[in-house]
This record gives C-alpha cells, structure tokens and sequence, in this order.
C-alpha cells in the first residue's frame, strides 16, 4: 500500500499546525518564565543599589505586587482549567438534560432512564465491583511485594521486574493479557491460561465470553498493572519509618507479625490512604481495558467505556452526557476526602 501525501496533506497540515502552535504556546510560557523574573530581579536590584548610593531607606515589597505577579502565573493555569475542564463540565451537563439529538429538553429523564435500564444497572454494577475490588486487591499486593522485597538481596531488581506493567499503556497491557485468554477449540492453544487447563486434565474455554468471571479476569489485568504503584508508594513509606522506633520494638521482643501489625501499618497509613484513594479514582475511569479486550459485550461494559458507546457508537448524546455527569458525581467524594486528608497530613 503505498502512501499519497497529496491526499493525506490535510491531515499533515493540521499536524503541522498542531505542533507550531504548541511550540508558540510552550516557548512562550518557557519565555516569561525566564524574561519576567529576570527583569522583576534586575528591577529589584537597581532600586537597592539606588538606595544605598544615595543613603535613603531601602524599599519594601508590597504585597498588592506580590498578588499580581502571582496571578501573571496563574492566569495560564486558569484560563486551561476553564476551556478544558469548566467549560465542558457545564457543556456536559446541560446535554445530560437534553434527548438523544441534543435539541429538546428532557429533564432528568436520561438519569431516570440510568437506572431503570437492565443493562445500565449491570454497567453500574460491573462498576461497583471494579471500584471494591481493583484498589483493596491492587494495595493488597502492592503492600505484600513492599514488605516481601524490602532489604531483599535483589531489592532493586525485584522490584524493576513487579514495577514493569507500569510502564505498558492499558491498551497495550490488555492485548497482552487477551493471548493469556485466547481461545482455540481444537489442537494445541495459544492461550497461557487455557494450555495450562489443558495440561490439567481439564477443557479450554472462551473466558472472556462468560460473565461474570470475563469481569474478574478484566479486573486481573489492572491489578497487574497497578500493584506495581502500589508496591512503589509504600516501599517509600516503609523504608521512612524511623529506625530507632524499629529497633526498639525488636528490643522489646515482638514478633515479625506484631511488626507488621504493632508498627509497619500504623506508621504507613497514610501512604495506604494515598494509594486506595488514587487506585480508586483510577478504576472509576477505566476504559481502555474493557474497551480493548470485550469493547463491554458480554456483561463487561462499566461507566466510561459504556458512556463512550452511547454518545459515539449509538448517537445518545443524552445518555452519553448523563452518564459522564454520574462518573463525575461519583469522582468528587474521593477527591474531596483526598484533599481534606492532605491538608490534616499537613496540620499535624
């Protein structure tokens, strides 16, 4: 197949305008980054040398200068914020309110229409399940791995290898784990999982086809993906318990599990909370597994992946909006409760 750059120049002009404009855009924040200060210092300076030549006081900073040069800074940040998250938060939500077509209103008849569907409801359980499960097992191995390899011979490289899956994209994750799912009804397979059933006695099955397990196995592929952060987080927190705190419990006679119990969770909580809360925010938006390895056939659909086909694939603009609204309800508690614990880390 060979390619014809007169009919793809369209397509390589909006590149091309893509990238001068992120160039313009980047360079000249990187530009007042550099110039501004520079010149608010130079600034500075000539007035304290001005005051020390001629003997008169040396002038202070006012805070009303302080205040604007901080909003110079954070204007960029506001004004992204705006266009990319407020604008289409409140874009989303009057669609929410609107049909399929987005030209009538229909109240809340998209939200009522969430949960009175059958096949909505089994989205928001497949939800639920991903949202109980994911963190707690995630943080469960991550916690294991931290203690198992902490002061290892091989510390480093052990926890490379566990570290690994993070560096894979989802979709990339998920394609590897569709082969350990893989299915052949006759001769040898192909897929790890059911050539070991094979091996067993036992007979291979389409495991992504049989809900809900086909759930569970989706679920597997984060938590391998995740136990990895998990495992980094807490290791970190593990290795800043301070040593004469340890070395005193081992002084007192307490066992490896009072350790672990007595010592090691307390001190580490807080890492545990940073890690369940983020775990948390992250399965509530997963989308390229289910889409990748069952594109949420066979009772495998959850909100994202399940708001994506209603607007794109069906035409449901409504349902689409509603559904993003609801993740975006469910989204904030977290995050609130992530932030209020932060600032109490702070305080104490």
């Amino acid at each position: 197949m060979e390619f014809d750059f007169a009919d793809q120049q369209p397509k390589l002009l909006m590149l091309m305008y893509g990238l001068v404009a992120f160039v313009v855009v980047v360079g000249g924040l990187l530009l007042l980054l550099d110039v501004v200060p520079a010149w608010f210092a130079r600034r500075r300076e000539a007035q304290l040398v001005a005051a020390s030549v001629s003997g008169a006081p040396l002038p202070r900073r006012t805070k009303p200068r302080e205040g604007l040069f901080a909003l110079f800074f954070l204007l960029p940040t506001l004004l992204l914020l705006t266009i990319g998250l407020v604008v289409p938060a409140i874009r989303t939500t009057m669609l929410s309110l609107m049909d399929g077509s987005s030209t009538n209103w229909v109240g809340l008849r998209n939200y009522g229409w969430m949960f009175s569907d059958d096949s909505i409801v089994r989205v928001l359980i497949n939800t639920l399940i991903w949202v109980l499960v994911v963190p707690l097992v995630a943080t469960g191995f991550g916690l294991i791995y931290a203690v198992l390899v902490d002061k290892a011979r091989f510390e480093s490289v052990a926890k490379s290898l566990i570290f690994l899956p993070m560096a894979i994209s989802f979709v990339g994750a998920s394609i590897i784990w569709k082969f350990v799912y893989a299915y052949r009804g006759e001769g040898d397979q192909i897929g790890l999982l059911n050539q070991i059933v094979v091996s067993l006695g036992g007979e291979p099955k389409q495991w992504l086809l049989e809900s809900p397990l086909n759930t569970l196995l989706l679920i597997v592929i984060m938590v391998w993906i995740q136990a990895g952060f998990a495992m980094v987080v807490l290791s970190a927190a593990i290795k800043a318990i301070p040593g004469d705190i340890v070395e005193a419990a081992r002084l007192d006679g307490v066992s490896p599990w009072q350790m672990f119990w007595q010592i090691t969770m307390p001190s580490i909580r807080p890492a545990l909370i940073v890690v369940v809360v983020t775990l948390t925010i992250a399965t509530l938006k997963v989308f390229d597994i289910v889409r990748t390895s069952t594109n949420g056939n066979y009772d495998t659909s959850v909100i994202a992946s399940e708001m994506y086909n209603q607007a794109f694939r069906y035409g449901q603009n409504g349902q689409g909006s509603a559904l993003a609204v609801f993740l975006f309800i469910l989204v904030i508690p977290v995050v609130i409760y992530q932030i209020r614990n932060l600032r109490q880390q702070r305080e104490g």
